[in-house]
């Protein structure tokens, strides 16, 4: 069933951002899909129309925010497997996040093996 293809969904206000990690998810499979929310609320609804394999989110974001949305995720798909992006790295949004499921936490700016290891990490 599985045609090796991938699926992606990336979820940042910023396009710079999404086009900045398409561009190096693309380096980094070779058979992929991107989807690209730009805010909580448009994610929760692709991911549900697109079971993504790997989500990136940030967390601060109009609409709805990432925590919130990864909660939601995780309600329609506990083994979701979603990374949070954030600027503001605090502990607390840290610890908000690993309890809400984030498979990983990425301050930004992050660097590019970084972003590889996750998903050869999720995805290998």
């Amino acid at each position: 069933m599985s045609t090796g293809k991938k699926t992606v969904l990336i979820c940042d206000d910023s396009l710079l951002v999404r086009k900045k990690l398409r561009e190096l998810i693309e380096k980094s499979l070779d058979e992929c899909e991107i989807v690209e929310a730009t805010d909580g609320q448009s994610a929760v609804q692709l991911y549900k129309d697109n079971n993504p394999d790997l989500v990136f989110m940030d967390i601060v974001m109009p609409a709805k925010d990432g925590i919130t949305a990864v909660d939601e995720i995780k309600q329609h798909d506990r083994k979701s497997k979603i990374v949070m992006l954030s600027s503001v790295g605090t502990q607390q949004h840290l610890r908000k996040a690993i309890e809400a499921g984030a498979f990983e936490f990425v301050q930004k700016p992050w660097k590019d093996d970084q972003i590889e290891f996750i998903i050869k990490r999720a995805l290998g």
